[in-house]
């Protein structure tokens, strides 16, 4: 009698998401701002770390022929709140099993299961945000042609030209395209990679379903998640200290009200 053979490893099912509404994201909001006030000390101190990364984005793009690039660099750098977030899903599971949770878990992250997961999505989230930063460069060069020489020029070709509100518009309907997919396929893999041993995959598969299931839901997310960080980025990037643990908290919680656990 013939053995059959192991076709290789199955993947496992995606978890079964849920249905929400507006209250359960207030609810995440609500959580994620009491998980900020418990640990505020602390979390201020590793959340000023996404604002230096931001500013020296920003400096960097301010140099010469990166002009052009401030402010998509500058925006683009909330493409990677995701990673930069994952510390604060660690801090709110450790929270949620009644484990210690100060500071020093936010790097224990890197001990999950998943870790290679995770870094997988990591790597896809950098690479959009390469590409987005492509994307803008081909836009002003297509609308505006070579970079300005100073600040005072860049800012009158932006402003008071045809060509510069042109860009304005074309470029943030553009930004909005990739932000909306780096909220479907990381709004819910992320911390669902620091919550679950699953493959990266399945991760990003549950985290597309949850959207679809909760499209209006999800754009009021999304608008939240957009202005939370526009404030935050005012001035230099400093409220993102406060904006980004809270996000993160929020957005773990978040991830509990979609995914059946």
């Amino acid at each position: 009698m013939a053995i059959a053979q192991s076709a290789g490893p199955i993947a496992a099912p995606s978890p079964e998401v849920r249905k929400i509404s507006s209250a359960d994201m207030r609810e995440s909001l609500a959580q994620g701002w009491d998980d900020f006030l418990s640990k505020r000390g602390d979390l201020i101190v590793v959340g000023i770390l996404y604002p230096l990364i931001g500013l020296f984005a920003a400096v960097v793009a301010f140099q010469g022929p990166w002009l052009p690039l401030f402010v998509p660099v500058a925006a683009g750098v909330s493409l990677l709140g995701p990673l930069a977030a994952i510390g604060f899903y660690e801090l709110a599971r450790r929270r949620e099993m009644g484990l210690e949770s100060d500071w020093s878990h936010f790097f224990d992250v890197r001990k999950r299961p998943a870790w290679e997961s995770i870094l997988g999505v990591a790597a896809l989230l950098v690479i959009i945000f390469a590409l987005w930063v492509v994307a803008a460069s081909a836009i002003y060069t297509m609308l505006i042609g070579p970079a300005p020489e100073s600040v005072r020029g860049f800012l009158r070709t932006v402003f008071l030209t045809p060509q510069g509100w042109t860009l304005i518009v074309v470029g943030n309907l553009v930004g909005l395209c990739f932000a909306a997919l780096v909220l479907t396929i990381s709004v819910v893999s992320m911390p669902m990679l620091v919550d679950k041993d699953v493959d990266a995959r399945t991760a990003i598969d549950t985290s597309v379903k949850a959207v679809m299931a909760n499209k209006g839901t999800m754009i009021g997310w999304g608008l939240i998640v957009a202005f939370l960080l526009v404030l935050g980025s005012i001035p230099a990037f400093i409220g993102l200290a406060v904006v980004l643990p809270v996000l993160g908290y929020a957005t773990w919680h978040l991830y509990t009200h979609l995914v059946a656990r």
